[in-house]
């Protein structure tokens, strides 16, 4: 999808629609909410500025301050999905300053740049399917009916020659057999690429050493040409083979990595989570002595810089960087002065209560009760939850996050998996194959855990 094309699909989501979306997926956190819409429809504005002006409007980064389980990653990663941008989600607790052992700051670009060849690409080949697949087919059926290799001159007795039709009718015949699956059963044998490469795990995880890794692979894969095997395969297998095959000889990877490229340098999303984890004061010593150099490191792709990946240099001026913490112990002013006036907008995130937690269960498109209920209907089992069993979880869930640690809405997974554990295991020899599931159910199956703090502490 080319920029142009990017920019009208956002053009009719207003900063108040793009809430209303992300209101299908996560409960409540109104503020976050339109602080990303509002960070979300700046590109698009952007895009419709002067080339002179455009250039200078830089992204407004975004600090989500809130406990673990609220929705911060969730918010970012249905904003990813609805503005159909390069996306990845990254831990800053696993950067290390360079001369460290461990991943770089500036291999979080190279993996969004990756993202973003995945998607185009992606997009290029639904253009091109039609004629892979009919290409795989005419490849397929050489493969089941061998085109004769000399045509001989016989006559019928009309004195007209029929050999070549009658290869034409066969195979006619044979592709619409091929078209209404009478051949799935048959095998062919089929030549395909030995995936076994030359692996190169000399390396170490040093800070630059995955992108001379990378380049090292390639020069390597150009010195030894790719290997082949044969395989008999069944026809559908064959068929699928044939067609990623033609794709690829069809799709146009010159094009592909200027128009990602662009993609990841004009509407790429970088989750940074777990930011909070390298803010603090320096100790001179301890394994907390390079935090400030990671913030450090952080600080000129933030800002924007040039970044050398595989597919040529790739500019961070205008990639949006969402940062995510809990905060418990650091606070926002903790980070270097130079890393927070790159983050000039900052939104608390509310705890969630048991109203948000009976939400969650039942209104998001996913929610929780839509899912384990559909589950367990593949079992013939039918949930029924009253209202009053809806409760009772979320009123659980609420003091075990009280009375232990506060994982937010991660909390209802575990609830709901020590809730259905029983029937889970016992679904596909259940007798009565519709259960109700009401408050009385809840406590009962949840009251060990709820008196014993002790014990609720190891089991949720």
């Amino acid at each position: 999808m080319s920029e142009n094309k990017q920019a009208q699909g956002l053009e009719s989501l207003t900063p108040r629609q793009i809430v209303e979306e992300l209101d299908r997926y996560v409960i409540g956190q109104r503020d976050a909410k339109r602080m990303v819409a509002i960070a979300l429809r700046t590109r698009w504005r952007r895009q419709r500025l002067p080339s002179h002006l455009r250039d200078e409007v830089i992204p407004k980064n975004i600090i989500m301050i809130g406990p673990t389980g609220v929705g911060k990653t969730e918010i970012s990663r249905r904003l990813a999905k609805l503005s159909q941008a390069p996306f990845i989600k990254v831990e800053a607790s696993k950067f290390t300053e360079v001369g460290y052992v461990g991943r770089d700051c500036e291999s979080m670009i190279r993996d969004l740049t990756e993202q973003a060849i995945t998607m185009v690409k992606a997009e290029h080949a639904e253009g091109i399917q039609r004629k892979a697949e009919a290409q795989a087919e005419d490849r397929l059926l050489d493969l089941l009916l061998p085109p004769p290799t000399v045509k001989p001159s016989t006559f019928d007795e009309a004195g007209r020659e029929s050999t070549g039709d009658s290869y034409e009718t066969t195979r006619s015949k044979l592709r619409l057999q091929l078209r209404e699956g009478k051949l799935d059963s048959r095998s062919v044998e089929l030549e395909v690429k030995d995936k076994s490469g030359i692996p190169i795990g000399v390396i170490s995880n040093m800070g630059g050493m995955e992108q001379i890794q990378d380049q090292l692979q390639e020069m390597l894969g150009g010195m030894f040409p790719a290997k082949k095997k044969r395989r008999m395969v069944k026809v559908p297998e064959a068929l699928e083979l044939l067609t990623q095959e033609e794709a690829q000889k069809l799709i146009d990877m010159e094009a592909v990595v200027k128009e990602a490229v662009s993609k990841t340098e004009q509407h790429g999303i970088v989750f940074l989570d777990e930011i909070d984890k390298i803010a603090g004061r320096e100790r001179s010593m301890g394994p907390d002595v390079s935090r400030e150099g990671v913030q450090r490191d952080l600080l000129p792709i933030v800002e924007g810089s040039t970044v050398t990946t595989k597919y040529g240099p790739v500019k961070t001026d205008h990639i949006l960087f969402i940062a995510a913490g809990a905060f418990h112990v650091a606070k926002p002013s903790d980070l270097i002065p130079e890393l927070q006036g790159r983050f000039p907008i900052r939104v608390e995130l509310s705890p969630l209560t048991k109203d948000d937690f009976l939400r969650i269960l039942t209104e998001p498109q996913n929610a929780l009760i839509t899912q384990y209920t559909a589950l367990l209907e593949t079992e013939g089992v039918s949930l029924d939850f009253t209202r009053e069993g809806l409760e009772e979880i979320a009123a659980t869930a609420v003091l075990v996050n009280e009375r232990s640690e506060n994982i937010g809405a991660r909390r209802l997974f575990t609830i709901m998996e020590r809730l259905l554990e029983e029937i889970s295991f016992d679904a596909p020899t259940l007798a009565e194959k519709k259960l109700t599931i009401d408050a009385q159910y809840v406590k009962d199956r949840l009251k060990a855990i709820v008196m014993d703090e002790d014990l609720s502490r190891y089991i949720l």
